[in-house]
């Protein structure tokens, strides 16, 4: 018999329900009727079990219909009734079946209804064993083989339709069920299934704001896997519940559900007391909420220290009444302590933005039995707030107490500005008077570097061989503010310099318009050492390079794809175009986070990156956690409609320092043109990611949109403008530079958020900008062959319907397309008008069915889904390949074959073409002849016969009955194969 094994293995920060700040925890599992439980563990909030619970499975194939509940309870021996302190329900559809396949999972403790009090987590560890294997008690299940009779489907049947009636029966009980399911392990396995709440049309009645969020539906693409998909959630947020009745405008900072921090701010201390023989004193201050201990920096003899420093305690994590602002002297073996502060949270006062921040207060310091002291004076100010607080992001939080104070600024959220990129065009024209290394001959191979920072580009070598050589050639470059870079400009002969000039950046003319400023000589000097430069004042006459400078202010600079970029606005100020809108993301939390440090022992240190125009975001480092929860709000303005947001998950690996880079969770992109107007979009976004081992789900993001339009005139004008500014479509650029901007673009943007505190850091910036989409990928080749295929399917069907009416497979359609064609053909002035209420009817009659959530990630259109592991691998090759000599050779084999067939249809294509074009040639004479005598008579007969009559004719030719109807080609089409092409020429 198959069983069901479900490992309970530990539980943190439990709910105390003893009245003594402790619990005595014990868990019990049921399962398909069955009920067993693991031991108690008196006196512990963070109990370990390790126990194994097993269960038998009477019908495995039935098991992903099926239910496990995990109860976490006080065991309360001086009570009529034990405690609740959680529970988990868990999905029997993400079962694994072998014991391999699972891995351990952490689930946040649910409650049970309204006034439940719960917090926590609880590790398990579930799979199960079909025919026998380990149950966890040592024992084995052999079963024989047996004759199947034809009452054991009826069994099937009678114990499907029980457990159906047992959904049913749940459903109607007024509680709230979120599901959870087993994620695969990392670095292998099955990717996790998106978890799942058992929908409730009275969610908003039987939930309190802080709850978690309910899922209403999945939305799965036609073929893609369901974990795959986009699941719609309901959140109590306060924009989409209106405040509970209250006014939505009372607050902009709605997108997101609230969280209640409690904040201490240390601002400075005045004539401290000293405690050393000296008198020197080293102050610093702690502050201590239960198990919580923030501190300060400390000052070296300073009994007047300045700190400025705000510490924020999440109130559902708060274990006391009491706030302890303790103030210490720093010494080598003991630290003294110098004086205290006591607050009791009760009385600690409640703060909501738009309110002005909290004045700081004097506080006089008591010795360690309450009293004051004779000494010593500390500003303090203690409030509660929300994320919304503007002390929010560079607060210290409890939830980074273990990080050392030069890692803390790593987990901190903050906002980024990327540099405002330019496009620098110099054009070289020619130089004069040039003096050769070998003043024996004139130069040769002349040729000009310029380079700009890390930017360099060389002309062609000039084809004259004179001291007065010519190039004619434009270079472009990407330029950033504020200019104060060098333009290093070099012409060299045979790789040895004869001459340069540097010139300044913030001297370049900045240009608008495709008018050119005027080319200008600058004198080259010799690159001579240090003990030449009196030579070099003695030369009265100097060589000089002929070259336009401009800074094209006009362009957009592309750092990202311009199929989903998310700006589209020239660099210029005055050419910018007002704002059409506001786009709000409330960054809620994430799930089913897959453990990316397990090999060290730890969980995932998760934090998210947005970007959408030259703004990033970053949200605070969430540690050890594989549900995180930032509830972060952030708002953009939108200049165009028809842009992209893009927003990534990262594994944040500079908490205990070291050069290791941040590792990817996955991303997700949002189209804005999608989006509906003033709706609030709520959905878990499945983060994906391609690796060399296959496709893998990392968890799941929960995010909410909103897109207000504040210009629907301008929006609405937009859809009838370029997407990019004039000067792309005036002055376009040249395809082969279009890709080396953007790579250099990405670069320099990479550069300067590198250098920011905390720093993004390259592997984050070229992750969210696609610096690879470029490559090949025979995966997204044949993605994109998919995508033509699809589109060349409607036609197909358009074809197939129309085939069909001719064929007369549909009377009645047949019919109908007779009568309409009838009408068309005496009416003529009908077509357009007939064709555009079609166009308007098809449009409705899709509006049924639009989508009703903004597009995602698509495994299935990716081929990432089936890709082959060859496949993947060669698309992460590094370039130049690092393969081995037969790796290449096969590779290239494959290359060849699928070269041969785009030859193939290519040539096909080619040949039609010709066809074409040889009508009228006399290639073949008699072809050429016979097409020219029966245009002549089609041009007679059109000019005695009305149109109408003719397309008439011909429209009934065409749908005659299949009766009329040959097998063979019709005549048109068998002159047309006769025709000659010039394959015949090819060698």
């Amino acid at each position: 018999m198959a069983k069901l094994v479900v490992e309970v293995l530990d539980a943190n920060d439990l709910m105390p329900k003893d009245g003594h700040g402790s619990a005595s925890p014990f868990v019990e599992v049921e399962f398909d009727g069955q009920r067993k439980r693991t031991s108690t563990k008196s006196k512990s909030l963070d109990p370990s079990w390790n126990e194994k619970l097993v269960f038998n499975i009477k019908y495995p194939k039935y098991l992903s219909t099926q239910t496990i509940e995990i109860f976490v309870y006080n065991d309360n021996k001086h009570g009529h009734h034990r405690n609740f302190l959680g529970k988990v329900c868990i999905s029997g559809m993400s079962v694994p079946f072998s014991e391999e396949e699972s891995v351990v999972q952490r689930y946040p403790l649910d409650k049970r209804g309204i006034f439940s009090h719960v917090k926590g987590d609880i590790a398990l560890k579930v799979h199960a064993l079909v025919n026998g294997g380990d149950n966890g008690d040592g024992e084995s299940d052999a079963t024989p083989l047996k004759e199947i009779s034809n009452n054991e489907f009826d069994d099937d049947e009678r114990y499907y339709k029980e457990s159906r009636d047992k959904n049913k029966k749940k459903k109607k009980e007024r509680e709230l069920r979120t599901f959870y399911s087993l994620g695969g392990g990392y670095g292998g396995g099955d990717p996790p299934q998106p978890f799942f709440v058992e929908p409730r049309s009275d969610f908003a009645l039987a939930r309190p704001p802080s709850a978690a969020a309910t899922v209403m539906k999945m939305q799965a693409p036609a073929g893609q896997k369901p974990e795959y998909g986009l699941v719609e959630t309901r959140p109590p947020l306060a924009a989409r519940m209106g405040y509970w009745g209250r006014d939505k405008s009372a607050s902009t900072y709605d997108m997101v559900e609230p969280m209640n921090f409690l904040y201490v701010s240390v601002v400075k201390a005045m004539d401290l007391p000293s405690k050393d023989v000296s008198g020197s004193l080293d102050p610093y201050v702690e502050v201590k909420v239960g198990n919580y201990k923030g501190v300060t920096k400390h000052f070296e003899k300073n009994q007047n220290p300045v700190w400025n420093s705000v510490f924020a305690f999440s109130k559902e994590r708060l274990q006391s009444s009491l706030i302890e602002i303790t103030v210490k002297d720093r010494d080598v073996s003991k630290d003294d302590f110098v004086g205290k502060v006591v607050f009791d949270v009760p009385d600690v006062p409640q703060r909501v933005p738009p309110d002005s921040p909290l004045a700081p207060q004097w506080y006089k310091l008591l010795d360690k039995k309450g009293e004051l002291i004779k000494r010593g004076d500390i500003m303090l100010a203690v409030w509660m707030g929300t994320q919304a607080d503007e002390a929010f992001p560079d607060a210290w939080h409890s939830d980074a107490h273990n990080v050392s104070e030069q890692s803390l600024s790593t987990t901190r959220s903050k906002v980024y500005f990327s540099p405002k990129l330019y496009y620098l065009r110099v054009h070289v024209f020619a130089a004069q008077d040039l003096v050769p290394a070998d003043k024996s001959r004139p130069p040769t191979d002349a040729i000009v570097r310029v380079e700009v920072c890390n930017q360099g580009r060389t002309t062609r070598p000039s084809q004259m061989k004179s001291v007065n050589p010519e190039w004619n050639e434009e270079l472009m470059y990407v330029a950033w503010e504020p200019f104060d870079e060098l333009i290093v400009v070099s012409v060299e002969d045979n790789n040895v310099t004869i001459g340069r000039v540097f010139i300044p950046l913030r001297n370049v003319k900045l240009t608008e318009t495709s008018k050119m400023p005027d080319a200008q000589w600058f004198a080259l000097q010799k690159p001579a050492a240090a003990e030449d430069q009196i030579e070099m004042k003695k030369d009265k006459f100097a060589s000089r390079v002929l070259l336009r400078l401009s800074i094209d202010s006009g362009y957009h600079v592309l750092d990202e794809s311009a199929h989903f970029s998310s700006d589209l606005q020239p660099a210029a100020n005055q050419l910018r175009k007002p704002s059409v809108g506001i786009l709000e993301v409330g960054i809620l939390s994430a799930r089913n986070l897959q453990a990316m440090k397990a090999k060290d022992g730890k969980l995932t240190d998760a934090y998210c990156v947005a970007k959408y125009g030259n703004k990033w975001v970053r949200t605070r480092t969430l540690l050890d956690n594989l549900h995180p929860v930032w509830n972060e709000q952030y708002t953009w303005e939108v200049y165009d409609s028809c842009t992209v947001i893009t927003i990534g998950v990262f594994d944040n690996c500079h908490i205990s320092g070291g050069d290791a880079k941040d590792q990817r969770i996955g991303k997700v992109r949002i189209r804005l043109s999608t989006l509906e107007t003033d709706r609030v979009y709520t959905h878990a976004y499945p983060l994906l990611v391609l690796t060399p081992s296959g496709l893998k789900k990392n968890g799941e993001l929960h995010l909410a949109v909103r897109f207000t339009c504040t210009a629907w005139a301008n929006m609405v004008a937009q859809y009838g403008k370029p997407l990019l500014p004039k000067m792309h479509f005036v002055q376009p650029i040249h395809i082969k530079h279009v890709d080396l901007l953007r790579h250099q673009a990405i670069n320099i943007v990479a550069g300067k958020l590198a250098r920011a505190e905390p720093p993004l850091r390259n592997e984050i910036v070229e992750y969210m900008l696609d610096v690879d989409y470029h490559v090949f990928s025979l995966r997204r080749s044949k993605a994109n062959f998919h995508r033509i295929m699809a589109l060349v399917s409607q036609i197909q069907y358009i074809y197939t319907w129309f085939e069909g009416v001719c064929h007369w497979k549909n009377p009645v359609t047949s019919i109908l397309v007779h009568m309409l064609f009838l009408i068309l053909v005496c009416y003529p002035e009908l077509i357009l008008p007939t064709i555009f209420l079609y166009f308007f009817a098809i449009g409705l009659w899709n509006f049924r069915v639009r989508p009703t959530g903004p597009h995602h990630m698509d495994a299935r259109l990716s081929q990432a889904d089936n890709a082959h592991p060859d496949e993947l691998d060669e698309e992460f090759d590094t370039f130049p390949t690092t393969k081995v000599t037969d790796v290449v050779k096969m590779r290239y084999d494959r290359m060849r074959t699928i070269a041969g067939r785009v030859q193939s249809v290519s040539a096909d294509l080619a040949t039609q073409a010709e066809r074409v074009l040889s009508v009228l040639s006399w290639r073949d004479p008699r072809a050429t002849a016979i097409f020219i005598v029966f245009s002549l008579i089609w041009a007679v007969l059109l000019y005695v016969v009305p149109f109408q009559i003719v397309a008439l004719l011909v429209g009934l030719y065409i749908l005659r009955h299949p009766k009329l109807r040959y097998k063979l080609p019709p005549v048109p089409v068998n002159f047309f194969k006769r025709l000659p092409s010039r394959s015949d020429s090819l060698l």
